[in-house]
C-alpha cells in the first residue's frame, strides 16, 4: 500500500495514522525554556520530533552538542549548514546541570557533524559523558555520534569511555545516499559500528534508518542484514517526516503493517530489539535499549572491520 498520488513526486497529505499524533504543548514549552536557560539545544525541538512529549515524560531527552550549525547538508535534516563556531568548553557542565534540573534518568547526547575539527568533536563527547557521570545520581548516557570521517582514534576515545549505549545512524539505503546523506558512506558507518564492538565487546550498540524516502522493500531487508552483520544490538526504523519545505519531500507514508513486517524481519536476523513504527526515532524509548541488551542474541558472521 503506497499512500501517494499517481504522477506526483510524493503523497499529497499525511494519512490519518500520522495526523492523529498529539503533543503536550505546555510540557514542551517548559523543557524548551529550561534548556535555553542553560544555553542548550535539544534535538527533540530542533528536529521537531513527534515523540518529544512522551520522551520528556519518561525522563529522557536528547541534547545537541557543539552548536547548531553543521558542516554537512543532509537532505533530510533541517539544521543549518555552514561554518560552526568554536567549541564551548563549558557546554558539557551546562548540559549536566540541565539534565540534573530536569530530573532525567536517560540522557542522549548527539551533535552536529564537525568535520572542521581534527577529532570530529570526539573529546567533547568524552567531556560530556564525564560531566553527566559526576551527577548524583548519574543518569544513563547514550551517545549518538557522527561518523568522525572514519577516524579510528576519535571512535576509540568515545567508546573507551564506555557510554551505556553507543549509537550511530545509517539513515537510509545505500542507493539514496547521494540525495539523502551527502558526505557520508554506508561502508564507513557500518565499519564504525563494527569497530566499536571490537574495541568494547560488551558495549550496547545501536543504529537506525528512515523509510519513506523512495527505498524499496528488498533494499530495506538488505540494509537490515548489513547492520546486523556489523554486530549491532538494537535498530530503530521510523517514518521520514519533512521538517521544512527546503528538505526532501516525503515519497511515501509507510503503513504501520509494513513497519511490523520489518520488525519481524529484524528480529529474525538476531537483533536484540527492533523499534519499528511511523513515529519511531533514533532516541525513541532510548532507555529500553539497555533492557534489550540483556536479551539473547543470535550470532551472525563477522563483518569486515574497515573504517575507510
Amino acid at each position: 500500500m503506497r499512500e501517494s498520488v499517481p504522477g506526483s513526486t510524493g503523497p499529497r497529505r499525511a494519512p490519518e495514522w500520522i495526523r492523529e499524533r498529539r503533543l503536550n504543548l505546555s510540557q514542551l514549552h517548559a523543557v524548551k525554556s529550561l534548556a535555553r536557560s542553560h544555553g542548550l539545544s535539544t534535538v527533540c525541538e530542533e528536529a521537531r520530533c513527534p515523540n518529544r512529549s512522551e520522551c520528556f515524560s519518561r525522563g529522557t531527552a536528547t541534547f545537541l552538542l557543539m552548536g547548531d550549525v553543521c558542516t554537512r547538508a543532509c537532505g533530510f535534516c533541517d539544521i543549518a549548514n555552514g561554518r560552526p563556531l568554536a567549541l564551548d568548553p563549558f557546554e558539557p557542565a551546562r548540559l549536566a546541570a540541565a539534565a540534573h534540573e530536569m530530573g532525567l534518568v536517560h540522557v542522549v547526547v548527539t551533535s552536529v557533524a564537525r568535520d572542521d575539527l581534527p577529532d570530529g568533536g570526539a573529546w567533547h563527547f568524552v567531556a560530556t559523558i564525564r560531566a553527566l557521570r559526576r551527577l548524583a545520581p548519574p543518569p544513563r548516557v547514550e551517545v549518538l555520534v557522527p561518523d568522525f570521517r572514519g577516524r579510528f582514534d576519535s571512535l576509540r576515545v568515545v567508546v573507551e569511555e564506555r557510554p551505556d549505549v553507543f549509537n550511530h545512524n545509517v539513515e537510509t539505503v545505500p542507493r539514496l545516499y547521494k540525495r539523502v546523506r551527502r558526505g557520508a558512506c554506508l561502508d564507513r558507518s557500518l565499519g564504525l559500528l563494527a569497530a566499536s564492538k571490537d574495541l568494547v565487546p560488551d558495549l550496547t550498540t545501536k543504529s537506525g534508518f528512515m523509510l519513506g524516502l523512495g527505498e524499496e522493500r528488498r533494499e530495506v531487508l538488505d540494509l537490515l542484514a548489513r547492520i546486523r552483520d556489523a554486530n549491532v544490538d538494537v535498530v530503530t526504523i521510523g517514518q521520514y517526516l519533512r521538517p521544512s519545505r527546503e528538505n526532501l519531500p516525503v515519497e511515501e507514508y509507510v503503513p504501520p503493517a509494513v513497519f511490523e513486517e520489518y520488525r519481524e524481519a529484524g528480529e529474525a536476523l538476531g537483533f536484540r530489539h527492533v523499534f519499528a513504527g511511523p513515529f519511531v526515532r533514533s532516541s525513541y524509548r532510548a532507555e529500553e535499549a539497555l533492557l534489550a541488551a540483556s536479551l539473547p542474541v543470535i550470532p551472525r558472521p563477522a563483518a569486515p572491520r574497515n573504517l575507510g
